[in-house]
């Protein structure tokens, strides 16, 4: 077994660490345990439902000994997920995470409002790139080559896919983020009224990524 990180796909052992990753970089990039107390609601919904219903496009930075320490997640279809989060994963969360009855005001009844509206992943002005994908990584693992590494391996599985772009929407306030999205080739796209977030997006064709 290679004893340095390596990336590989998503088996269902790798659950929990995924999880944990999630929650550790769930709060602009830093640490989210603060912030949300229940540890398994952000990757109910950032997370879990891809590793779920699109496997094919699940994979992990493998820390050399079989612990995940990094993944990334996406669908080739956002509308066709959409309908899947709606019809699928959602009923399974209900009992645990009910819809807010009124207008969300804490962090984690943003999050539960988010959960129950799957469909505003749906943005008419990202037609043209069909997929999109969440990807982290721990703190421990960035800067060292492994998000452009696990980015390849979703770009070359949507490529054989024939899907032609791929979004993602990150928080502004994310800089590092966002300057490794400027370094792989994601470029901002023009979404009105996107607030406090920002959507960015790149063709899906192999090869090398921008230095």
């Amino acid at each position: 077994m290679p004893t340095s990180p390596f990336v590989r796909r998503y088996r269902p052992g790798d659950r929990a660490a995924v999880f944990n990753v999630c929650v550790r970089t769930g709060y602009d990039g830093g640490d989210s345990r603060e912030i949300y107390p229940d540890l398994e609601l952000l990757p109910n919904i950032f997370a879990a439902p891809y590793l779920e219903l699109e496997p094919d496009l699940a994979f992990v930075l493998d820390d050399g000994r079989g612990e995940a320490v990094g993944y990334i997640v996406g669908t080739a279809d956002t509308p066709r997920f959409t309908e899947a989060f709606r019809d699928e994963w959602l009923p399974r969360l209900t009992d645990r995470y009910p819809a807010p009855s009124t207008p969300p005001t804490t962090p984690t009844e943003k999050m539960l409002a988010l959960m129950h509206t799957p469909e505003r992943m749906v943005v008419p002005e990202l037609a043209d790139h069909p997929a999109h994908l969440h990807i982290d990584l721990l703190p421990g693992q960035q800067r060292r080559g492994h998000g452009r590494t696990l980015m390849n391996a979703l770009l070359a599985a949507l490529h054989a896919k024939a899907v032609p772009a791929v979004h993602l929407c990150m928080s502004t306030a994310n800089r590092p983020a966002r300057a490794f999205y400027d370094r792989v080739g994601f470029r901002e796209l023009d979404v009105p009224g996107s607030g406090s977030s920002t959507y960015l997006g790149r063709p899906t064709e192999p090869g090398p990524l921008p230095e």
